[in-house]
């Protein structure tokens, strides 16, 4: 009787958010956990083969997304989180939504998850496997020291066990870490190309040392922050070989990117996906990894990902006013360090329709909001290096600087070098983005780059002006 009140309130709830206009993607569970807390346990238990688990700082969302892409095409019904909603409440919402419209039970859960929430996750949905993307520093505020987000993440996956596999970051050293000694079914994915990595690193990187003898790390290849290829110079560890990689990378800026799949055992494919950016091709091979041990086959994977397309608020291009707006979420300093680098990548534009910015000078407007789901310490901004903004001014043109932390943005760019003639403030965020229209010629692209809840204040008025589904509408497409 309680589970079918639970139910019933928590559908109710749903369809009278959406009504609204909001999203229901964590109120409807939060309800519903009130009346029955063993909801999501017994909901999960009711799926034809079980749930995969996807966490990790950044790339939960769209790797997630490519998967479902994948999985969808191979004929797998879903229970999808597809608004990024990834604590248990939310998890809770995706199951209610699925159980809203299904005729059928899902076969298969596919749940991005908040990496402190990696144990309980685990714990109520007994996962089949459990996908690993990275870890950086992220909201200090909320998770501390990185070693305590690896911990929980280490402890869901000790309770995943024998019974299922895992998916990690080969070039990750904290992700492949967690392999080390486990007799349950790993599978790493990494890169091989050294042509799209640097053999010194400036930016800012998490690891550096050894976590088995604590000396530091050597690398002969850095990707981006930590990723790369390393090992101990006391021969402690090194990089896993892996089993899922990708060879001949091309990055074509925001227009996507492309690389030779290779597979152990099975062979390799080209794949061109239209998601862009070096961090997306990480997201892919996780994807990937995951799909092939759901018993996808390879040429079929590789196929859905040419037409896999991004999530709201990641590399999402929406036409507003006979222009593009491109919105590329930001929440910690490598996340936006490798969202720079492509929104500034020099490859140029076979038209100005979905392009950054066509041949002229790319307008940027960035939001800042500083809520709990933002992290409420901004002092992550002062390690982006938005330096490149300035070193590559001839490709930038006027910077709109938005949200509750507008003033601390545009200081930022003060002492990055940009000059302050380029630089608006405009905290509010519909003004924001009018001036941002107004100053991007027809044909062109604005490059939106917001926290988290700016994009969704963003996303939101963008759908509110008719320009976009809201975005639970976006995400089933």
């Amino acid at each position: 009787m309680r589970d079918l009140l639970a139910l019933w309130a928590g559908r109710a709830v749903l369809k009278l958010s959406r009504r609204l206009g909001h999203g229901g993607s964590s109120l409807p569970g939060r309800v519903a956990l009130r009346i029955q807390p063993a909801l999501l346990r017994r909901l999960a238990g009711k799926l034809r083969w079980g749930s995969v688990v996807i966490t990790g700082t950044n790339g939960k969302t769209t790797t997630a997304r490519l998967l479902s892409t994948i999985l969808q095409d191979a004929g797998y019904r879903l229970v999808h989180n597809r608004s990024g909603a990834n604590l248990k409440e939310g998890l809770t919402s995706a199951f209610l939504d699925d159980a809203a419209a299904a005729r059928r039970r899902a076969d298969i859960a596919l749940m991005e998850v908040d990496e402190a929430t990696v144990p309980e996750a685990v714990r109520e949905l007994r996962p089949l496997g459990i996908v690993v993307t990275n870890f950086f520093r992220d909201q200090l505020d909320r998770y501390g020291e990185l070693d305590t987000t690896v911990s929980l993440v280490g402890r869901g996956i000790d309770a995943v066990g024998g019974r299922g596999f895992v998916v990690l970051n080969a070039d990750d050293p904290l992700v492949a870490a967690l392999g080390r000694g486990r007799g349950e079914r790993v599978v790493f994915y990494g890169i091989e190309d050294d042509r799209c990595g640097k053999r010194t690193m400036t930016q800012t990187r998490e690891q550096r040392h050894c976590l088995a003898c604590g000396r530091e790390l050597d690398y002969s290849v850095f990707y981006y922050g930590h990723l790369g290829r390393y090992a101990c110079p006391g021969g402690d560890f090194r990089r896993p070989a892996p089993d899922v990689r990708a060879g001949a990378v091309r990055l074509g800026g925001v227009r996507g990117a492309s690389f030779t799949l290779s597979v152990r055992g099975e062979g390799e494919v080209r794949v061109a996906m239209p998601v862009p950016g070096l961090y997306n091709v990480y997201n892919a091979l996780a994807a990937l990894a995951a799909a092939l041990e759901l018993g996808v086959p390879l040429s079929r994977a590789a196929a859905s990902l040419e037409r896999a397309g991004a999530s709201f608020g990641r590399m999402e291009v929406i036409p507003v006013e006979e222009r593009n707006v491109l919105l590329a979420l930001v929440k910690n300093p490598t996340g936006f360090n490798q969202v720079l680098e492509t929104l500034l990548g020099d490859a140029p534009a076979a038209d100005g329709a979905g392009e950054a910015g066509g041949e002229g000078p790319r307008n940027f407007l960035i939001a800042i909001n500083d809520r709990y789901a933002d992290g409420t310490d901004i002092s992550w901004l002062w390690d982006v290096d938005f330096e490149l903004l300035a070193e590559r001014g001839a490709r930038v043109g006027e910077i709109v600087v938005s949200g509750l932390r507008a003033h601390d943005m545009a200081l930022r760019l003060k002492y990055a070098g940009v000059p302050e003639a380029c630089v608006r403030v405009v905290p509010g965020l519909s003004e924001a983005l009018d001036r941002a229209l107004t100053a991007t010629a027809r044909g062109e692209t604005l490059l939106v780059t917001p926290t988290y809840t700016a994009m969704l204040e963003l996303r939101d008025i963008i759908s509110r002006r008719g320009y976009a589904p809201p975005f639970w509408e976006a995400e089933k497409t």
